[in-house]
């Protein structure tokens, strides 16, 4: 059973918009996903439709074969969740604060919390209003990983902390449940932490699913063509590449056109050589900073 299910979601802003459509994504027992796209994608809107915290418009969200809004108590006992806007209670101490998550979940383990306590080297008496940015992310990171949840969603968590701090929280949350065998859903704008903590990446466009793919096949089987102006030589537009089985997103440039293919660099090649008679563009792997540039520019 999947431990996330979206089939076929949409979703809508408040004006009517849509912020999902037609998303169909899962992930597994054990996975550690991450979840790319620009501001205004859909990330966070996914996050919420699986906190149960929004209603899907159409399409079904199943968390570990439940309805996250009808079986709400018991979805979220199984859960962990960090978002970049969550808010702790200010007036409370770090202490109270992690009591009351402890009284909401039967697996709590306590000596889990103390060990991240002193790892982050959070004073237990200090009010959540006197924590800098990255101690509140800590708390929050604890108290949503101490009951050792089978599903951790983590919606850009460190976003705004310095890279240490950064790589500090990310590698805690992620190798720590992981071990675990925790699910991991994590979105991020840095994709160097996608590239170093996770299995798989989603890439959203527009409210849409433009990439489900694991590292591992994107790293060996995707290549962008770059075909400099003189070489297509008025032969190649961009309606003809995006035609041929394969490419996924071509840019226009001055220099010519850069074209992205879920194709090894020979294939592509091959493909651009056998269906256009190009024989001189260069192919090359691709990096995933440079994937998302070309894929997001290229379906504009």
């Amino acid at each position: 059973m999947n431990v996330i299910a979206l089939d076929h979601v949409d979703q809508a802003y408040a004006g009517g918009a849509l912020a999902l459509s037609d998303v169909t994504v899962s992930v597994d027992a054990g996975q550690v996903v991450g979840l790319v796209g620009e501001n205004g994608a859909g990330k966070t809107t996914l996050m919420r439709l699986a906190m149960g915290m929004l209603h899907p418009r159409r399409g079904t969200v199943r968390l570990f074969g439940l309805d996250p809004c009808r079986d709400a108590v018991e979805v979220k006992r199984r859960i962990g969740y960090v978002s970049e806007d969550q808010i702790l209670p200010p007036f409370l101490c770090v202490d109270r604060v992690i009591a009351l998550h402890r009284s909401l979940f039967p697996s709590w383990d306590d000596a889990l919390a103390q060990r991240l306590a002193a790892r982050f080297k959070i004073s237990p008496r200090a009010k959540v209003r006197t924590l800098s940015k990255g101690q509140a992310r800590q708390v929050a990171l604890l108290c949503a990983v101490a009951h050792r949840p089978d599903l951790l969603l983590l919606d850009e968590p460190a976003g705004g902390l310095d890279p240490a701090a950064r790589r500090e929280f990310l590698e805690t949350s992620i190798r720590l449940l992981n071990e675990a065998g925790t699910a991991i859903l994590f979105s991020s704008h840095h994709l160097t932490d996608v590239e170093r903590m996770a299995d798989r990446l989603v890439m959203l466009h527009d409210g849409r699913v433009l990439l489900d793919s694991d590292l591992d096949t994107l790293r060996e089987s995707y290549a962008l063509a770059l075909l400099p102006a003189a070489s297509a030589n008025g032969r190649v537009t961009r309606e003809r590449l995006l035609a041929l089985d394969g490419c996924l997103a071509v840019r226009e440039r001055p220099e010519g056109l850069r074209a992205v293919f879920a194709l090894a660099p020979e294939e592509t090649a091959d493909r651009l050589g056998a269906d256009l008679g190009v024989r001189d563009a260069p192919c090359h792997r691709i990096g995933l900073e440079e994937m998302f540039v070309e894929l997001v520019g290229g379906r504009s």
